[in-house]
C-alpha cells in the first residue's frame, strides 16, 4: 500500500480504536456499512437527469465527498481487517479485466466481457 493510503488507514484504526469499535467491526457489519453509505451517494442521483445531477453535484459537491470517503472508510478498514492489501487487490483485478477488455474489442462500448 502506497504511503498516503497507509497514514489514512492507521488514522481510521486510530479513529476505531480509541472509540473501542473494533468489536462491531466484523466483516458482515463492515459490507453492510459500505451499502448502506453507497445508497446515500445514489440518493444525490435518484429521479435527475443528467443536467439535473451536474447541477446538484455542483451544488453539493461537499455532501457528496463525505458520502465517497465513508464508503471509501469502510471499505480501506474492510480490507485492512480481511488482510487483503487493497491496492494489491485493485491492481490485480485491473490486470483481470485488461485481459477480459482488451481495448481492440471494448473501445466505446459496454458490452460486458462475455458478449465480446
Amino acid at each position: 500500500m502506497n504511503g498516503d493510503l497507509t497514514k489514512v488507514l492507521d488514522r481510521i484504526k486510530r479513529f476505531r480504536d480509541a472509540r473501542d469499535w473494533m468489536q462491531f467491526h466484523d466483516p458482515k457489519n463492515m459490507a453492510i456499512s459500505i451499502i448502506i453509505e453507497a445508497s446515500e451517494l445514489l440518493e444525490h442521483f435518484q429521479w435527475k437527469k443528467k443536467d439535473e445531477v451536474e447541477t446538484h453535484i455542483r451544488a453539493n459537491l461537499s455532501k457528496v465527498e463525505e458520502e465517497i470517503a465513508d464508503i471509501a472508510i469502510y471499505l480501506f478498514e474492510l480490507a485492512d481487517n480481511l488482510g487483503i492489501d487493497i491496492t494489491e487487490a485493485m491492481n490485480k483485478k485491473i490486470t483481470k479485466n485488461e485481459a477480459k477488455y482488451p481495448v481492440e474489442s471494448s473501445k466505446g462500448n459496454a458490452i460486458k466481457y462475455d458478449q465480446i
